[in-house]
């Protein structure tokens, strides 16, 4: 017996889960109708390697292509036809980055990614997470990035102030964030924008979905010391955990078991060396009344 899928997409965030969830009933009425991936795939004249990406949600696909495939697994209960449509047409649908321009595909994957998760674990070597950026600090690590290209800067820090609703839109973002003292310590923007971006951390973290702890210098080496890096969870059903890491060979997503194994646990060594929340927020407040 088919089962109608539930079409329930998370805060505004694009097509993201609407692909995952088309491409698992996809991928289930296929093997329940004992179709192969060759099958179909000469049935819709593409490569098998598309019908993976479908049912991966990689890709979206078109109406037209959906049809022929719920017609050659033999679908013919209406109900199950209609959700898998409406999810087709969610998942073709533009994500809220796109009114900002043509961005990286690694950083709108991300983006997108970070919009339809429930929860993210983050680890910052280098850097305020971006969901706790102010635009003030924001604009200046961006600048640094991009200089002398200001209408790039622009674009990308509005880009990060919107990319923050996921943490006070329902549902809310639940967000772990561990930062190096580093973090706090670099003048980032000058004083006055390093002091109220400290402040801003303080006022963050007392919101009961972010958690904030900062892995204090007394720690010495740690595992995270490699470099930083996001674990992002989303729905039950819908999607594995996926890790984010940055690098200058690239970002790179991590979903093979060992390696959620790998960073999982680098993730719990870092949590359980870092301060505790209260103390944290202490430190924070005591580097922000040094400045000068």
């Amino acid at each position: 017996m088919f089962v109608t899928l539930e079409v329930d997409v998370a805060r505004a965030s694009g097509p993201t889960i609407a692909r995952w969830q088309l491409g698992r009933e996809l991928h289930r009425l296929r093997e329940a109708a004992g179709v192969s991936h060759k099958e179909i795939a000469t049935e819709l004249g593409c490569s098998e390697s598309k019908i993976y990406k479908i049912e991966s949600g990689a890709v979206g696909v078109s109406r037209a292509d959906v049809i022929v495939m719920l017609t050659g697994y033999g679908v013919s209960d209406d109900r199950i036809r209609q959700t898998a449509l409406e999810l087709q047409r969610q998942g073709k649908e533009r994500g809220w980055w796109a009114k900002f321009g043509q961005l990286p595909n690694p950083y709108s994957m991300y983006i997108g990614l970070e919009s339809a998760a429930t929860a993210v674990r983050n680890f910052e070597l280098a850097v305020v997470p971006g969901l706790l950026q102010t635009e003030a600090y924001a604009r200046a690590i961006t600048s640094a990035a991009w200089p002398g290209q200001s209408e790039e800067v622009r674009r990308r820090v509005e880009v990060r102030m919107t990319r923050q609703a996921c943490l006070t839109e329902e549902p809310v973002l639940k967000f772990w964030g561990i930062v190096d003292e580093s973090v706090l310590r670099r003048q980032t923007g000058g004083t006055d924008v390093m002091r109220a971006q400290l402040h801003h951390l303080i006022e963050m973290s007392d919101r009961p979905n972010i958690e904030l702890q900062v892995l204090p210098f007394s720690e010495g080496w740690h595992p995270g010391t490699v470099g930083s890096f996001s674990i992002l969870e989303f729905p039950d059903g819908i999607h594995s955990p996926v890790v984010y890491v940055v690098s200058q060979a690239g970002d790179a997503y991590l979903e093979r078991e060992d390696d959620l194994r790998r960073v999982t646990l680098t993730y719990t060594h870092l949590h359980a060396a870092a301060l505790s929340v209260n103390k944290s927020r202490d430190l924070i407040a005591a580097i922000a009344k040094d400045m000068t």
